[in-house]
């Protein structure tokens, strides 16, 4: 040990504040008792004034505060007051309140231990002091803002700045919480935009919610878990016939930018709405919430101008972390959005969580361990990056009965670059996830949207929770059109073609016409049914290809005006008897006939 140490070691400056100023009688009692106290160190005493306190004294031993004045016991009295007080109380019950925590308050100093502020420079600050605090914890700036403790270090701990950085001085005081960090959750949530620390960033005040959650809260264990089982509604036709998903699913959503991975998010969080109209109890909707890491805030607010549009907003929370946001809370808001989310699958409920986008999530994480000097890996990331994301997305599940049957489904949106899906971090989450649904760059610019690539897609769960109408009938459209997606390349090249290949390729345009679908318009069950039947049975044969979309249009509306029955058995029940499959197929080729035969009549 040095000499420099050596002598620190035996001095110890405690810096006692006041209100008024004490004799010197009162000043050489304080110095002797805290001379006894803290023996063999020398102790120097620094008398200070500090009206603030308003009454008391306050003693800072270096990195330990006791503070045993007014404005802590306020401070105290308050905070513990708040959190206790009922949503809704009248003036009286207000009064009787304050009244009964006045009794039940511990008269006791405030006992807590402080750092200070070495350096801080790229949202990372360096605190001296602070030894009992653990990883993860939250500490508070004297200017207010709020940081997450990252890495323990000897002597001091680098702390992520969530908000506030531009504002902390060197030298000034940090004090922990002894909490980690918690969100705000409830069904008062549904409807509001929120960010990372659960604090509304959409001007509708603030919001009374039933309780906290910690936002790294470990996932469900296997006993509490059951198996996937009940399907999820996307209203996307290519996605519930060729890759469904079921409830407590994990679907990974990759492409390149500008594929429509956002907007695939869009139209099934307005399914959702649609389905939760038809929902008889809270257990039977689908609560939506949507996380936004790195996005633009314009892209944020058009989104939730859809959702408003749509009053899809009624049933869905939006946390967001966009790109002006510091790398801490944008690694922060995926989990503080599955904290709102696990509400409600804790309680019985269903929800179904969207991560947009967890490539950039990762870019967060691999700022803040560059910036706090951890070992660098693969593309710079750090070592445990794949944790990063399999802790997170481990927290999605279908509990058994016994832990309330509730479910949370998510849906993480990862982006490609030039269609690489075996980069790192792509290759990470389609890993850890139950399948993928790939978006092609390629499909999009022809005008095939949604830009599915049938082959490279998989839902390795969903086919168990898929209805059963829908397992009969889209059994074999999915290797239709891998088949034609293989043949149609080739067919450029040949001049003859035989007639199994030209078959093949004659309904392979048709089924790619059927699965298009106009952007933030889902389908019913029933209308997909419908459609999926025209095109594997036939129908559209006889059709041109260029009047398809004419053809659908009018579809629906027609086989309503006359089998209603058979379309509400579908809705409801998610089946057909033979007798009602028969019937469809009767309406559904009646239709196909006069159509073909109006457009000919047209033609004349």
């Amino acid at each position: 040990m040095s000499q420099k140490q050596d002598v620190a070691q035996q001095y110890m400056r405690v810096i006692v504040e006041t209100v008024h100023p004490l004799t010197e009688t009162q000043q050489t009692e304080v110095h002797r008792r805290l001379q006894f106290l803290l023996a063999p160190r020398k102790i120097e005493c620094l008398f200070k004034l500090n009206p603030e306190i308003l009454g008391g004294i306050r003693l800072d031993f270096d990195s330990l505060v006791v503070d045993d004045t007014i404005q802590a016991k306020l401070q105290e009295f308050v905070a513990h007051a708040q959190e206790s007080l009922p949503a809704v109380l009248s003036a009286r019950g207000i009064m009787k309140h304050i009244e009964t925590q006045l009794n039940q308050f511990q008269n006791e100093p405030v006992v807590h231990t402080i750092g200070h502020v070495e350096s801080v420079a790229d949202g990372i600050a360096r605190v001296l002091g602070l030894p009992d605090l653990m990883a993860g914890e939250l500490v508070v700036f004297n200017c207010g803002a709020q940081g997450m403790v990252l890495n323990l270090n000897a002597g001091y701990l680098d702390v992520a700045v969530l908000h506030g950085a531009e504002n902390i001085q060197e030298g000034e005081t940090v004090i922990g919480t002894h909490t980690k960090a918690v969100m705000p959750v409830g069904l008062e949530l549904l409807g509001r935009v929120v960010n990372a620390l659960g604090k509304p960033v959409d001007d509708l005040g603030a919001i009374e919610n039933t309780g906290y959650r910690i936002v790294q809260a470990p996932a469900p264990d296997l006993l509490s878990r059951a198996p996937v089982s009940q399907p999820v509604h996307t209203g996307i036709l290519g996605v519930d016939a060729l890759i469904p998903i079921g409830k407590g699913q994990r679907e990974l959503i990759i492409g390149d930018r500008q594929t429509g991975k956002t907007t695939l998010l869009e139209d099934m969080i307005l399914s959702q709405h649609e389905h939760n109209k038809r929902a008889r109890s809270l257990s039977d909707k689908m609560f939506c919430v949507y996380v936004a890491i790195g996005q633009k805030q314009s892209s944020v607010c058009e989104l939730i101008h859809v959702l408003k549009k749509h009053g899809a907003m009624d049933d869905t929370v939006v946390v967001t972390a966009s790109a002006a946001d510091g790398a801490a809370m944008q690694y922060l808001a995926p989990y503080s959005g599955c904290a709102i989310a696990e509400y409600f699958r804790d309680n019985g409920m269903n929800a179904i969580i969207f991560y947009d986008d967890l490539s950039k999530h990762a870019v967060a994480y691999r700022e803040m361990s560059l910036l706090l000097k951890r070992p660098a890996g693969r593309e710079a990331y750090p070592g445990d990056v794949f944790y990063l994301h399999s802790r997170l997305l481990e927290r999605a599940g279908q509990m058994s009965a016994k832990h309330g049957g509730g479910s949370l489904t998510a849906i993480p949106v990862v982006e490609t670059q030039e269609g690489d899906v075996s980069a790192y971090i792509p290759t990470n989450v389609i890993s850890i996830t139950d399948g993928q649904i790939f978006l092609e760059s390629s499909l999009f610019h022809q005008g095939i949207k949604p830009a599915l690539n049938v082959g490279l897609s998989v839902s390795r769960v969903g086919g168990a929770a898929q209805t059963p109408v829908m397992k009969k009938i889209a059994a074999s459209i999915k290797l239709d059109l891998a088949q034609y997606r293989e043949v149609v390349s080739f067919s450029q090249l040949a001049s003859d073609l035989d007639p199994a290949t030209q078959k093949l390729l004659n309904r392979g345009l048709r089924l790619t016409e059927v699965l298009k679908q106009p952007q933030h318009q889902p389908l019913s069950l029933a209308e997909e049914v419908v459609r999926l039947l025209v095109g594997t049975k036939g129908y559209l044969d006889a059709v041109d290809v260029s009047v398809v979309p004419e053809f659908l249009d009018g579809l629906y509306a027609y086989v309503k005006e006359r089998a209603e029955d058979v379309l509400e058995s579908i809705q409801t029940f998610g089946d057909l008897s033979d007798d009602e499959m028969a019937l469809l197929e009767k309406v559904l080729y009646a239709y196909s006939q006069e159509f073909v035969v109006s457009k000919t009549r047209k033609e004349e």
